[in-house]
């Protein structure tokens, strides 16, 4: 039976309150996300924007316990944690780490794929804005191609690290992308990865109107057209076996890349060369299909 809003708890375990930007999609990710992983949880964060916004000295976002790391070692302290805890009978509790793009795919990337290889029972999640945004908006490997940032204002001039299909071939129990634009789909995700008895990676697409230079009232609706122009694909691979957990509407590309400030300057060239790549990709007939 499908996920409804009526299945969800009323309690918010990411409350409200946070030191984030207003329209923070990190923040609407960690919101989600808590109702499918319960109060039995215990959450590693290194360095980003998740862990400034989740608390600092006395105050808290969270009402789990959860711990400040290093930028490159979140998974490894997930991996100690839960050692820990099976050192004293106790097989309750999800143990999380979740990272931004840059603590997952490069400088967490070495921590990650250990975690990762010896399939520790634990779930890493990486929140993508596309940007070092905690540090000044820079250009990571997850930072899509033709985008501006702070330190490369003519745009990216490679594509995006394929961080799910990285994980997927780690051989792990269970991989996933999600959007803070479709909770429901989210939050089962979460569900069935808080089931599995060894490691999974979900990829959460969560805007940053700053870096994205969107308004802040948009941030849902672009992680929206994100997925239904096809550029973010919905599936999940579980225990090897994939399957695309929604459809794409297939609004042009054009429609979700051009209000963002950071692809201001694209040509039409070059937005016809993402189309064409991405009928290509979903096998849509003719290259010039919209």
């Amino acid at each position: 039976m499908a996920l409804s809003i009526a299945d969800l708890p009323k309690e918010d375990l990411f409350g409200q309150g946070n030191a984030g930007c207003g329209g923070c999609g990190a923040a609407v990710a960690g919101r989600q996300a808590m109702k499918a992983l319960g109060s039995r949880t215990i959450m590693t964060i290194p360095a980003s924007c998740m862990a400034t916004l989740g608390g600092s000295n006395l105050k808290t976002t969270w009402k789990i316990p959860f711990y400040h790391t290093l930028f490159e070692i979140a998974p490894a302290v997930s991996s100690g944690i839960r050692a820990a805890l099976e050192a004293q009978g106790i097989e309750d509790v999800n143990v999380v780490s979740w990272a931004g793009d840059a603590g997952t795919a490069d400088i967490g990337f070495q921590s990650l794929s250990g975690a990762a290889e010896r399939n520790e029972h634990m779930i890493h999640v990486c929140y993508d804005n596309e940007m070092y945004m905690n540090t000044g908006g820079q250009t990571g490997s997850q930072t899509p191609m033709y985008a501006i940032t702070s330190n490369m204002t003519k745009g990216k001039t490679v594509k995006k690290k394929n961080m799910l299909a990285i994980m997927e071939a780690h051989g792990i129990d269970y991989v996933a992308s999600a959007s803070i634009a479709y909770p429901l789909d989210l939050i089962a995700k979460f569900k069935k990865a808080a089931e599995k008895p060894g490691f999974s990676y979900i990829h959460i697409l969560a805007p940053c109107h700053r870096g994205w230079q969107i308004p802040p009232e948009k941030t849902v609706e672009f992680a929206r057209l994100a997925v239904e122009s096809g550029l973010f694909e919905l599936y999940e691979v579980d225990e090897g076996r994939r399957t695309r957990t929604l459809e794409p509407t297939f609004v042009p590309v054009e429609d979700y890349l051009l209000p963002q400030g950071r692809f201001k300057h694209l040509t039409p060239e070059q937005v016809v060369e993402l189309q064409k790549s991405l009928n290509a990709y979903y096998g849509r007939g003719g290259s010039e299909e919209r």
